[in-house]
């Protein structure tokens, strides 16, 4: 079964690209947490992953932008393997920003030693 997407994301080049062949949820405001926890929220709804919300070569913490792919039909139970993907993801975001912090200061800390 084929299943058409919403993409999620706060990318306006995605928005601008894709807002003609599909349904765009676009919030320019949105962080990668916010993204990743708004497609955790249309999982809770019903709506399975159809893209990996980490996929791409660029590490999250290393791009401003996301965008993940959900199915637009929302089904009657929710899909564990999607809420397993969307929780590690968030779990993984959260990781790699809190050690980008914890990075910029020790950074900081050594910069105002030396």
């Amino acid at each position: 079964m084929k299943l058409k997407p919403v993409i999620v994301t706060n990318n306006p080049l995605t928005k601008a690209s894709l807002e003609t062949k599909y349904e765009v949820i676009f919030n320019p405001d949105a962080s990668l947490l916010d993204i990743l926890i708004t497609v955790r929220d249309y999982v809770h709804k019903g709506h399975r992953l159809l893209t990996h919300p980490l996929m791409g070569s660029i590490k999250p913490n290393q791009t401003p932008y996301k965008s993940v792919a959900v199915s637009r039909q929302c089904f009657d139970e929710i899909d564990l393997m999607s809420l397993n993907i969307i929780e590690d993801s968030i779990l993984k975001a959260e990781q790699l920003i809190k050690s980008k912090k914890h990075l910029f200061i020790i950074t900081e800390f050594l910069r105002i030693l030396v």
